[in-house]
């Protein structure tokens, strides 16, 4: 195994359980815990992990782990979460999404659906794209801008290498000029008194945006993100339409969702 892929392997389990053994890793990618520890020095000389007596951990910086780390997180439930969705866009919509681990999949559970195009709506094969996105994450552009039954609307800005995301006046400049049918959000804290949140003011902003051109608003989160508070308001509850997340939400949280008059959709 290469260190590239031992890198990948580390980060893969740090991503999803938050720390790192050092004897369990050496175990698990079969190779010696003096190759493992030097591994971790130098993913750590990277400011990727925090390095401990016997391993690392994400610590603070957990959601600084680039976006590819992040994604065997609730990998089934944000799954689920996009398929449904997904299924509630209409053909010929606008739809604006931010970066995520979770958009990127309703990114990929969209280009599912409108795989064969307008077929579906009569008439409608010649009347333009079977969707438009406007997104301002990298990654979502680079993998729907193959996709010729989807128009794919990329706005400008400064590119986070953690998430992906472009952010900034160039952004806002682009998001001014456009309406949204609706905008799938994916954030990092649910509140009830606060609202959703993300860890940047940069990209909290820049979500804000999207909110505010659109005329729907949905949030995609997983339960876990439920009462989670983060440095950067997005906007309040009274700004969501509907909000996505799988069954283990507790009743407390579905209930104040809907007292706030969010419409909420488990899967």
């Amino acid at each position: 195994m290469s260190k590239h892929e031992r890198w990948n392997a580390l980060l893969e389990l740090l991503a999803a359980s938050g720390k790192v053994e050092v004897e369990e890793a050496a175990t698990m990618l079969e190779v010696s815990a003096a190759t493992i520890r030097r591994d971790l020095d130098e993913l750590a000389e990277q400011q990727l992990l925090v390095r401990t007596r016997g391993g690392a951990v994400a610590h603070g910086v957990s959601y600084e782990l680039p976006l590819r780390y992040k994604s065997a997180r609730h990998a089934s439930e944000k799954q689920r979460i996009a398929a449904a969705v997904a299924d509630l866009v209409t053909p010929g919509e606008v739809v604006g999404l931010n970066g995520g681990t979770t958009t990127t999949e309703v990114a990929r559970a969209l280009a599912l659906r409108f795989a064969s195009g307008r077929a579906e709506t009569p008439g409608a094969a010649t009347a333009g794209p079977a969707l438009t996105v406007v997104t301002n994450a990298l990654n979502i552009a680079g993998e729907l801008a193959v996709r010729p039954q989807i128009k794919i609307v990329t706005t400008g800005g400064v590119a986070r290498p953690q998430t992906y995301e472009l952010v900034g006046p160039l952004t806002v400049g682009v998001l001014n000029e456009v309406v949204l049918d609706v905008v799938v959000l994916g954030v990092d804290g649910v509140d009830p008194e606060l609202g959703v949140m993300a860890h940047h003011e940069d990209e909290a902003s820049i979500s804000r945006l999207f909110a505010e051109r659109s005329s729907r608003v949905v949030v995609v989160t997983d339960s876990s993100k439920m009462g989670r508070r983060a440095f950067a308001r997005i906007c309040g509850l009274d700004r969501i339409d509907l909000l996505v997340t799988d069954k283990d939400i507790s009743a407390e949280a579905t209930a104040q969702l809907t007292e706030a008059g969010v419409e909420v959709l488990t899967v």
